[in-house]
């Protein structure tokens, strides 16, 4: 994930930065759930990677977080005269997924999750994530459903395609409660970067979860979000939005990419230009999948897109 690549409208998506934690503490956040943090504040995962504690005496653990033996060690005090039945991953970043390896080694419990898809972000070499963890392999691949279950809680899988393609959410039916990896996040927009990443799949599993009617989501990185059909109506409603601007932009004329870039986030520093513009190319894939608009040969960020209707004008004449 990137800081957010759009600007703050918070009469669309209600952003809430207000954060801060105690890294290495375990957190007790509600009867069932409880947070250790990882020291690896940075660009992708605001003040680090949260790791839950699902349960008490048998417990699950969701996205154990980077490599890092501060974080392992914290973990093992957390888990301290519990046993772990199972290690969720939402995905195979490497701010979520490397020290499974280790919690399973320690605790023998298995790494439940799907495997990743490695491939390199299209366009090349703005690095817009942690980083894919390449040694990531789940003992056991779970579907969307798929439940789990312990002494006092349950834990229904969701597959929620978007952020990558094979992203997992968890929810925790006893508090209504969803753990949302990535998916979502209070404090930044998450990214979505062809060709793993995917707009449309995106924003259908986001209905998907609006649908639900959750009480709470729990991010994997920052605060949780408290009111979440706001949140998440917002979002869709700010995707929907920009693509509306890409269509309008479009009507002047055939346009590349960086060019949309320019003018569509003239007010979001440059520097975070580069993500912006593979956000916007899976905006235009997804236009194109719909028929809005096409691409001249590679749907890539190189490419010039134009409305779908200009070619059927040209044509014409």
């Amino acid at each position: 994930m990137i800081p957010s690549t759009e600007p703050n409208e918070p009469n669309v998506i209600p952003f809430n930065k207000n954060f801060t934690c105690d890294y290495g503490v375990v957190e007790t956040i509600s009867p069932l759930i409880r947070r250790v943090v990882a020291n690896n504040p940075g660009p992708f995962t605001f003040t680090g990677t949260g790791t839950f504690i699902i349960g008490h005496g048998t417990v699950a653990v969701i996205d154990p977080g980077p490599d890092c033996d501060e974080h392992l060690d914290a973990l093992k005090a957390a888990l301290q005269g519990e046993t772990v039945s199972h290690i969720f991953v939402t995905h195979h970043h490497l701010d979520h997924s490397p020290l499974s390896r280790a919690l399973k080694a320690y605790s023998g419990a298995k790494i439940y999750s799907l495997p990743g898809d490695m491939t390199d972000s299209d366009g090349g070499a703005v690095r817009l994530e942690a980083g894919d963890d390449i040694h990531f392999s789940p003992d056991v691949e779970i579907a969307d459903g798929t439940i789990a279950k312990g002494p006092g809680w349950t834990l229904e899988t969701l597959h929620t395609p978007g952020h990558t393609s094979g992203h997992l959410c968890f929810a925790l039916h006893e508090e209504n409660a969803l753990f949302c990896g990535d998916h979502v996040m209070a404090w930044s927009t998450s990214i979505v970067s062809p060709p793993d990443g995917h707009m449309g799949a995106y924003l259908a599993s986001l209905e998907r979860i609006l649908g639900r009617e959750f009480a709470t989501l729990y991010p994997t990185h920052g605060p949780a979000i408290d009111k979440p059909a706001l949140f998440i109506q917002g979002t869709i409603n700010h995707r929907r939005a920009r693509e509306e601007q890409v269509v309008a932009l479009l009507q002047d004329g055939p346009s590349t990419i960086r060019a949309m870039v320019a003018k569509l986030y003239a007010d979001v520093e440059k520097r975070l230009h580069p993500a912006a513009a593979h956000m916007l190319l899976a905006h235009m894939i997804h236009l194109t999948e719909r028929g809005v608009t096409t691409a001249s040969g590679c749907a890539n960020i190189e490419a010039e897109w134009r409305l779908k209707a200009d070619d059927q004008v040209a044509c014409a004449a």
